[in-house]
C-alpha cells in the first residue's frame, strides 16, 4: 500500500469544521429551519444568490496546494518599480531589523502570547515617534494613521478647527503628491472646504485657513519653505508640511521653517512590521 493511499483527504473537514451532523440538526431545529439550504432560502435574497453548483476541484493536502501555488507564482515576472511618489525600495540595516522589528524579547519571554507582541509593537512605535520628534523639532508625533494622504486630510480638518481665519479655503502646494491631493479633494468635498492650488510662494496672496506644502516636492525638487510659511502664518493660516523623514536627516528641520503641523509616510523605515502596508504614517505637531 502506498503512502498516498493511506492519506485521509477528508481529514481537514473533520478537523476544522466543528459541528457534527447531530449538532447541525439541533441548531436548525432551534431556529426553525429544515436544512442549511432552507436556512439560506430564509435569509439570503434570491436575486443575489448564485444558483449553480460551484465548479471547484477536489480537495488536496496542504503540501500539494503549496506546490501548486508555487508553480503559479513562478510564472510571475519580477520587474523594478519606479512608481516613486513616496513609495520606493529601501534597505533596512540588519541591526534595526533584528533588534527592533524582530526583537525576540517581544515574543519569546515564555509563551508567544498576544500581550508580548502588542508590548513590543508599542515599544517600537514609541521609539519611532520619539525619533520623528527629534528629526522634526516638534513636540508630539502620532504614528497610527493610514498613510500620508490620510494624515494630510486629518491635518487639514484639524487646521480648520484650530485656525481663527474666516476663510473656508485650504491652500495646496502644486508639488504635493497626487494621491494626497485625491484624498484631500474627497475630504474637502464632504467637509465643505474649498481647495486652492499654487506654487508655495502663491500662498502669500491666498485667503485660507490652512496650507499644505511638500518637502521635497513631487519631482524631488527642494525649496526653502521658510518665507511661504511665514506669509501664511501672518494671515492666521495653519501651515502643514508633508516631509520625507530621510530628507530631514540632512535638511533644515521643520520647526526651524516655522510650520505648525507635519504629516508623512515613511517607506524608508517600514519594511517588516506586519508586512501589510508599505509605509509608516504619522501626524506631528507642537504642544
Amino acid at each position: 500500500m502506498t503512502l498516498s493511499a493511506l492519506f485521509n483527504r477528508a481529514e481537514f473537514v473533520a478537523r476544522h469544521i466543528g459541528p457534527s451532523e447531530a449538532d447541525r440538526a439541533d441548531m436548525l431545529a432551534t431556529i426553525g429551519a429544515q436544512s442549511l439550504d432552507d436556512l439560506v432560502d430564509q435569509t439570503v435574497p434570491a436575486d443575489i444568490r448564485f444558483n449553480q453548483a460551484l465548479n471547484l476541484p477536489d480537495a488536496v493536502p496542504e503540501a500539494e496546494a503549496l506546490a501548486g501555488l508555487k508553480t503559479i507564482a513562478a510564472k510571475n515576472v519580477i520587474n523594478k518599480s519606479f512608481i516613486g511618489l513616496g513609495y520606493h525600495p529601501v534597505i533596512t540595516p540588519t541591526v534595526i531589523l533584528r533588534n527592533v522589528l524582530e526583537n525576540p524579547g517581544w515574543y519569546t519571554a515564555y509563551t508567544p502570547y498576544q500581550a508580548e507582541v502588542a508590548q513590543g509593537r508599542l515599544e517600537a512605535l514609541l521609539n519611532y515617534q520619539q525619533m520623528v520628534v527629534d528629526l522634526t523639532g516638534l513636540d508630539m508625533a502620532n504614528a497610527s494613521l493610514l498613510d500620508e494622504a490620510t494624515a494630510a486630510a486629518e491635518a487639514m480638518a484639524m487646521a480648520r478647527r484650530v485656525s481663527k481665519a474666516k476663510s473656508n479655503a485650504f491652500f495646496v502646494d502644486n508639488r504635493v503628491l497626487p494621491q494626497t491631493i485625491d484624498v484631500l479633494r474627497t475630504r474637502a468635498k464632504y467637509f465643505g472646504f474649498e481647495l486652492t492650488f499654487g506654487q508655495p510662494e502663491d500662498v502669500a496672496e491666498a485667503d485660507c485657513f490652512g496650507a499644505l506644502f511638500q518637502y521635497p516636492g513631487e519631482a524631488g525638487d527642494l525649496l526653502d519653505l521658510t518665507a511661504p510659511i511665514a506669509a501664511a502664518k501672518a494671515k492666521g493660516a495653519i501651515t502643514i508640511v508633508a516631509a520625507d523623514i530621510m530628507a530631514l536627516v540632512a535638511l533644515k528641520s521643520l520647526s526651524r521653517t516655522g510650520r505648525r503641523y507635519r504629516c508623512r509616510q515613511h517607506p524608508a523605515l517600514w519594511c517588516a512590521d506586519g508586512l501589510w502596508w508599505p509605509a509608516r504614517r504619522l501626524l506631528c505637531l507642537p504642544r
